[in-house]
């Protein structure tokens, strides 16, 4: 039971840490979205660092939960593609090089889609209507930020942020 805490407490902290970093990256992010892209390269490299300095039998061994709490936890709610690139480069180092790229290649792909088809599924000129009374509007309050979740990685806001 002790391990899924440590999981939990490190993906609590993770997210936090992606949201922090996410918000800071905001300035910057209007080409590219610079925080999920330092987000992903910062968790990538926290998990093939951490993971190799901490396995058993190395000067600095560290227990299961330990290794569940920064790299199931931490990276797994910092990013998911931290485990993906671990796996890649595990793949590449049996020397299974087609099977990496394989994985690359379909990970990108097939996840571009997935996200493209759900965003797709999710548009209210495909969902099913119900038939109801009509209300009266409202007018929107415009000091309400309106946002949108990308890919689960970052926030792409429609309008600015309300401050913290």
């Amino acid at each position: 039971m002790l391990p899924y805490l440590y999981v939990t407490l490190g993906s609590a902290l993770g997210g936090l840490l992606r949201y922090v970093l996410t918000r800071l990256t905001l300035p910057i992010s209007t080409g590219l979205p610079w925080g999920t892209i330092l987000i992903n390269i910062i968790g990538s490299f926290i998990i093939g660092y951490f993971g190799t300095l901490t396995l058993q039998g190395t000067r600095f061994a560290a227990s299961e939960n330990t290794r569940l709490f920064v790299m199931v936890g931490i990276c797994g709610g910092f990013t998911t593609f931290s485990s993906f690139s671990l796996q890649t480069l595990d793949l590449a180092r049996s020397g299974a090089w087609l099977r990496a790229l394989t994985n690359v290649v379909l990970s990108v792909v097939l996840c571009f889609a997935a996200v493209a088809i759900g965003h797709l599924l999710a548009q209210p000129s495909t969902l099913p209507t119900v038939s109801r009374s009509p209300k009266p509007k409202r007018k929107s309050s415009p000091a309400k930020a309106t946002f949108r979740v990308a890919a689960l990685s970052h926030l792409r806001w429609e309008q600015r942020p309300p401050s913290l």
